[in-house]
């Protein structure tokens, strides 16, 4: 029991120690410690304080020397703009009487520029009806055929009409007129030459209507016609037996205008000329070619007759 009471009175004696501690007040060297820090944190607010002051009061100089420099300008601008608009006034007033006559000028050119516009129009028009003309001319001359070689007396070939060496025919006369334009003369019309070398070929006069069609080619190679020309070419090279010669024509049309209209045509009567030529490979592949690229025309359907005269499937 005695051991007992000891232990707890040590316990006590420690307690009231501990607390004693904890409660008794701070050494006096820790409080001046930091009222000095204190004093310190305030002398840097203060002097950061001033040093904003100071740079608020500098920027709201400049900022008053800057307004005033605006305001000076926008005097400046609206003298200016003054001086401006008194001028452009003392200009229209000056410049009235020469308005309204530009302005009837202007009307004059637009009436005359109305009036071309509506000639154009009408020359268009009448071109274009010729091409519509010259075109089904073509399409009824080539359905239609070259004219057929006159067999000469004991059964032999002998030229083609209008073919050189034929007899009564214009293009063995030396007499006879030449659609040829004369070295200081203009070149004929387009349609006119392209007609009178198609009414030549058709009636069979191949020397004279070969020599227009190469005038033609000459005056106005970038034509819608120029194509026909060359096929006639080879029309007449090949109604002639110039089988190469037309070889070379048909070329011209598969060759340099792949719009034209006589593609087909060109291509069947080359395959008919390489055929003449005995060159049958070359010629059954035009001839497919033709079914191939013209499916149901009349051009097809010959290319398939010759190839069954020939043995030969169209594929």
């Amino acid at each position: 029991m005695r051991g007992r009471g000891i232990a707890i009175t040590s316990v006590a004696v420690a307690a009231a120690l501990v607390l004693g501690a904890l409660l008794s007040p701070p050494p006096a060297d820790a409080v001046a410690k930091e009222i000095i820090q204190l004093q310190q944190q305030v002398a840097i607010l203060m002097q950061n304080q001033q040093s904003m002051q100071n740079q608020m009061t500098q920027n709201f100089a400049v900022l008053k020397t800057m307004v005033g420099q605006a305001v000076d300008s926008q005097n400046q601008l609206a003298t200016t703009v003054g001086s401006l608009q008194k001028t452009v006034q003392e200009m229209q007033a000056s410049s009235g009487s020469q308005d309204n006559s530009m302005s009837s000028q202007v009307q004059a050119i637009s009436g005359t520029l109305e009036d071309v516009e509506a000639r154009l129009g009408k020359l268009s028009s009448q071109l274009a009806t010729t091409q519509n003309s010259l075109q089904s001319l073509d399409a009824k001359v080539t359905a239609l055929g070259p004219p057929p070689q006159q067999p000469m007396p004991g059964g032999a070939e002998g030229n083609p009409p209008g073919a050189p060496g034929a007899p009564g025919q214009p293009g063995t006369d030396a007499s006879a007129p030449s659609a040829a334009p004369t070295a200081s003369g203009p070149p004929p019309p387009a349609d006119l030459l392209y007609t009178n070398a198609l009414r030549d070929f058709t009636s069979g006069s191949y020397s004279l209507a070969g020599q227009e069609f190469r005038q033609y080619l000459q005056y106005y190679p970038q034509t819608d016609l120029a194509s026909n020309a060359y096929f006639y070419l080879g029309e007449i090279a090949y109604a002639q037996g110039r089988f190469p010669d037309a070889i070379s024509e048909y070329n011209q049309v598969l060759n340099n205008y792949p719009h034209s209209f006589k593609r087909a045509d060109a291509r069947l009567k080359k395959a008919y000329s390489l055929l003449k030529l005995k060159e049958n490979g070359p010629a059954i592949a035009e001839l497919r070619r033709v079914i191939r690229e013209n499916p149901g025309t009349e051009q097809a359907r010959k290319a398939e007759a010759r190839l069954r005269e020939l043995g030969v499937r169209s594929r």
